[in-house]
């Protein structure tokens, strides 16, 4: 299927869509990192376009002494898809998630 055709304005306003989503999601992240915002809380608004779109694997990333191994790691010990979106979590998926993090 090709992509449609899109005008300048219409590709300009794809742009600064996506730079806004980008921005928030990197908003997001550091709020996370600092914690201001936890997993639960993070989970609980999944239905939110920006936050339901993140890969959970940046999530994961965006936690203390959380990097691309060990976030691969706990999601396979889950299993959870590499490519997973927040939004397509299933319930226990978000549940092994909470206890995995609560040891902590």
């Amino acid at each position: 299927m090709p992509l449609p055709k899109l005008t300048p304005e219409q590709k300009k306003k794809a742009l600064m869509k996506a730079q806004k989503v980008r921005s928030e999601r990197a908003k997001i992240r550091a709020e996370v990192k600092k914690g201001k915002i936890t997993l639960d809380q993070l989970f609980k608004k999944s239905g939110d376009e920006v936050i339901g779109k993140m890969r959970v694997s940046y999530v994961l990333q965006s936690l203390p002494r959380i990097g691309k191994v060990r976030a691969a790691k706990i999601m396979y010990e889950i299993g959870i898809d590499e490519n997973r979106r927040v939004q397509g979590l299933g319930v226990r998926q978000i549940e092994a998630l909470k206890e995995h993090f609560a040891k902590k």
